[in-house]
Order: structure tokens, then sequence, then C-alpha cells
């Protein structure tokens, strides 16, 4: 049996007015609508709106309807904090600071930090805003040793940019490395970053490095209905690969030497 690909006109269409007549926040049509105009089930209506809830264009809201979801953020990884990655983007941010004591490394950050086992590190929890909505649920660990006095401001007194902070002490950031997954939030999770229905988030690991100097291990859960990933991409360099040197072997001539070269 050929596969029904009905929903496909549907989501299309859906697409088209979003992109074309909608604005955020506006309410598209009922399901009893799209069924009369396609002249469809409501099961295959569902599975179009699903498909664009799921790409994070449309939400759901419980007992009101489906809307238009505001744009995603395109997120370009670059070794930046929070609030001067959403002021690029043009948006205000502002950051929640949830959690700020110091602890023993756990083995797993000790390793990433280049430290001992048990050696005492910062840890961090922040909730970071742009415009007004959670974005990022970020957890960060920092070396005491290197930045020993980072704690005594806080609450209150707490530096906005860790980055910033590291540069005060000494330590300006110049490189780093990420490790991006996806993955379903957990429930903790979903309800600080208010995710609803659209419950998977885009996960990046980060080590900060000062030179050779390690500064920080965060572990960040951004909202994956708010942020999609861009990556600049170039062309590989051409892969070298040994020739094959030839094979010269030398045979007696009637006038000297006769060379043969097998490759």
């Amino acid at each position: 049996m050929a596969p029904d690909y009905k929903h496909v006109r549907v989501r299309d269409y859906l697409r088209g007015l979003v992109a074309h007549e909608l604005t955020v926040g506006d309410t598209i049509p009922s399901e009893r609508e799209l069924c009369e105009r396609f002249g469809v089930s409501r099961m295959t209506v569902r599975q179009a709106i699903d498909a664009l809830v799921n790409e994070g264009l449309l939400h759901r809201e419980q007992g009101r309807g489906t809307f238009v979801a505001p744009a995603r953020t395109d997120m370009e990884l670059r070794l930046v904090g929070f609030g001067d990655d959403m002021r690029r983007r043009g948006m205000t941010p502002s950051t929640e600071l949830l959690d700020a004591e110091t602890v023993e490394a756990p083995w797993d950050v000790a390793e990433s930090l280049e430290l001992d086992p048990g050696a005492a590190v910062h840890h961090v929890q922040r909730l970071g805003w742009a415009d007004g909505r959670p974005m990022a649920l970020e957890e960060t660990w920092i070396p005491a040793s290197r930045f020993p006095d980072l704690l005594d401001g806080a609450p209150d007194g707490f530096p906005e940019s860790l980055y910033a902070a590291f540069r005060d002490h000494g330590h300006d950031p110049d490189w780093g490395e990420d490790t991006v997954a996806a993955s379903d939030a957990s429930a903790h999770e979903a309800e600080l970053l208010r995710l609803g229905t659209a419950r998977t988030v885009l996960r990046i690991a980060r080590r900060t490095f000062a030179g050779q100097v390690a500064c920080a291990f965060s572990r960040s859960c951004y909202r994956a209905d708010r942020y999609t990933l861009w990556v600049p991409l170039t062309a590989p360099n051409p892969v070298v690969t040994p020739r094959p040197q030839p094979l010269v072997t030398t045979t007696p001539g009637s006038t000297g030497t006769t060379q043969e070269v097998r490759r």
C-alpha cells in the first residue's frame, strides 16, 4: 500500500501561512476548518500540526489552541558568555543566580579542569533570560585555586559575566571546546525553562581555556524550540597520501645500462 502523504499538504499550507500571513502569537485555523478545507480526517490534521510543533514553528497552549511560535535564534558557537551572545543578537539579557557554592570537584569535573579529584571548585547555577523569556540553564565549575574570591560578593555582587571576571584575574579566555547533544529535558529543567509540551533541549558541554589554563567547565541546557545551531563550514584540506615510489632496476645493455621503471 502506498504511504498516505495527505498530512504533508496540510503541513505545507500551514508553513506558508506562518511565513506570509500570520505573525508571532497568531492562532492558526482550527482543526475543523483544516479538515473541511483539505477533506481529511482530524488525525491527518493533527499529524501535520504535530510536525510543525516539533520543528518549533508552532506551539500549543492547553485549553487555548495552537499559535505561531517566536522565531528561533540562530546560535553560532562562539567563546562568549550568555549575556554578550544575546546582546549580539539584539536581545536584552538578564541572569538569575540559582546557586553558588564552593564544593569538592566530582571526578569528571576534576578531569575536565585538569585538577586532582576532590579539589575545591566554585559551583554556579544560573538561569539566562532574553527579552523576558527563560532561554538557557547553565551549570559551571571554576577552579577555586585560580579564582579564590569569585564568590565573595554572591549573590548580590556576583559578576554578570564570568569571562570578564576571568580577565580581571589575569586569565583572558582565548579558546575552548564544545560537545553538543540533544535530549529531553528533566522535569526540573522543563519547569525552569517553561517548556510546556516542547521538552527537547540542546545540551552543550564546554571547556574554557586561557592559554593552557583551564578556567571553567560548564554544562548548558538551551531551549530547542528557540534555538538552532549554526556552524560555519569550510571545504576540507586535500588529503595528503604518500605517492608510491617507482621501483628502478638496472639491466645490462649493449652500450652501457638500461633503466626500467616499474610502477
